[in-house]
């Protein structure tokens, strides 16, 4: 891992020199940025190595003297939720940030489905009521900060292209993740404080892009999929050389090359995106992530795998925030015609609530069975709204449907108890989608009776029942076993 660390010290060292003579602050603190509430406010940045520092805030002032790789860092104290402020940085040069305020700061992270804008990303991945929703996005202590897609080989000490954070306009939220939006609408109209919020996404990538090397280095289970997915980089990269030198061959002899979108190849590397996207970030206290990503890593060659890098990935951005009881909240998989592997990830993503701190939004009920993209994302952020109303701000809302907690076989049949706040129910009577297995492990379709908090299964094909899941398929047809509270059950398998 000391070769990650000089790596790290190249890039601060580089970022330092060329600001020389200038104080300079991360792209992440611009105009209109919410700090963190109840923790000391971290401020930070470059300058040369030597020079004094003095930050301002109101009647709080810390001083500190860049090292000699240029760096200095202070922290102002504790706050509570308010603003707006103005921060000054003096040093041989001033910068006055403006319009700050206090408050709660969630990063949003993931792929397609968390990046999807409130506008789309063409006509067929539209967000349900778009155009009422993009009118009445006008919320002044709503701030949001879209970071630009890179990737690279070593963690930056600041983001490649410019951010800068928004107040949350008609103008500014078209562009801004829709799930993270309605989410951070109903965290702000329910807490009554400052949002910030950091749509930090890249559709299509491998949760292993999200991890850091180090963070991947402790599971040893967690590197094999990294192992194979480098493998299948490779060939990607072979083949986009391959294609790069047919563009250039026919473009010489004067044929039409179709236009291509950028090279992606290091977007799908272990530890590419944590790298661009994350690291930079880290430095700036938060109240927790949200998250939404599994699509790619739904193969069989992957699936399997993903409980161990799931949990990684958590355990990693709480050591490198230094925040290890940081809220992770996340989405599990939406319903969508697929492969074997869908259900895989669906139930490892359940598993996962064994951390601390955790919470699940199942969007089942609300995926679509040819789009991969469903429209419906309010219901996905008022879902994980209610998780981090509970978990984060501890308040005594029901914010799950029934879980999974243990399977008895009673002769033919199995009996499977929840844990639920809200009581079992099934809104579309009969009660469907679960099934029975023998020891052989072949399921088949079961009858299913809801008796309290338990469910009693049983079926004709398994008259000696060994195994019991439900919603086992990417599109489960007859699954409707919700809670009282209008919350439907994840999928899950006793096997």
């Amino acid at each position: 891992m000391k070769t990650l660390k000089v790596g790290f010290a190249a890039v601060v060292l580089v970022l330092a020199v060329q600001a020389r003579a200038d104080v300079k602050l991360p792209e992440v603190l611009s105009d209109h940025v919410v700090l963190q509430r109840g923790v000391p406010i971290h401020l930070w940045g470059w300058a040369d190595p030597g020079e004094a520092v003095t930050v301002t805030l109101e009647n709080d002032k810390a001083s500190a003297t860049a090292d000699k790789i240029g760096v200095w860092s202070v922290k102002l104290p504790v706050r509570p939720a308010g603003g707006p402020y103005t921060i000054t940085v003096a040093g041989k040069n001033t910068i006055t940030l403006s319009d700050v305020l206090v408050g709660d700061v969630w990063v949003a992270s993931g792929q397609s489905n968390m990046e999807i804008p409130m506008k789309g990303f063409n006509p067929q991945t539209q967000i349900k009521n778009a155009s009422d929703e993009i009118t009445k996005a006008n919320y002044p202590q709503i701030r949001l900060l879209l970071i630009k897609k890179n990737a690279s080989e070593y963690p930056l000490g600041d983001f490649k292209d410019a951010a800068a954070w928004q107040v949350c306009t008609p103008e500014t939220v078209p562009a801004f993740s829709a799930v993270a939006y309605f989410f951070g609408r109903e965290i702000y109209e329910t807490e009554k404080v400052p949002i910030g919020l950091v749509d930090s996404t890249w559709g299509g990538t491998p949760a292993e892009a999200w991890v850091s090397l180090d963070g991947l280095s402790h599971s040893s289970e967690a590197l094999e999929p990294v192992m194979q997915a480098r493998a299948a980089d490779m060939d990607a990269e072979e083949a986009g050389l391959l294609q790069r030198a047919v563009d250039a061959k026919d473009k010489a002899a004067g044929k039409t090359v179709p236009g291509r979108g950028a090279d992606k190849t290091i977007s799908w590397q272990p530890s590419g995106l944590y790298n661009a996207q994350i690291a930079p970030l880290t430095p700036m206290p938060i109240k927790g992530v949200i998250w939404y990503q599994g699509e790619s890593n739904a193969g069989m060659e992957r699936a399997s795998h993903y409980e161990s890098v799931f949990e990684t990935l958590i355990e990693d951005w709480r050591t490198k925030w230094k925040q290890p009881d940081m809220p992770f909240l996340y989405v599990q998989l939406a319903s969508y015609t697929s492969g074997a592997g869908w259900p895989i990830v669906q139930d490892a993503q359940r598993r996962t609530l064994e951390l601390k701190n955790t919470g699940m939004a199942v969007a089942n009920d609300v995926g679509e069975e040819h789009q991969i993209h469903p429209g419906d994302k309010q219901t996905v952020g008022h879902r994980l709204a209610l998780n981090a109303r509970a978990i984060a701000y501890g308040e005594d809302v029901v914010h799950t449907g029934p879980l999974f907690r243990s399977a008895t076989v009673n002769g033919g049949s199995i009996t499977v108890t929840f844990d639920s706040a809200a009581g079992l129910l099934a809104p579309n009577a009969p009660l469907g989608g679960f099934e029975l297995a023998g020891a052989d492990g072949v399921f088949s379709a079961a009858e299913a009776t809801i008796v309290g908090d338990t469910v009693i299964v049983k079926s004709a094909a398994a008259p000696n029942p060994a195994f019991v899941r439900y919603a086992w398929a990417s599109w489960p047809k007859g699954a409707n076993l919700y809670n009282g509270a209008g919350l439907p059950t994840s999928a899950f398998t006793s096997q």
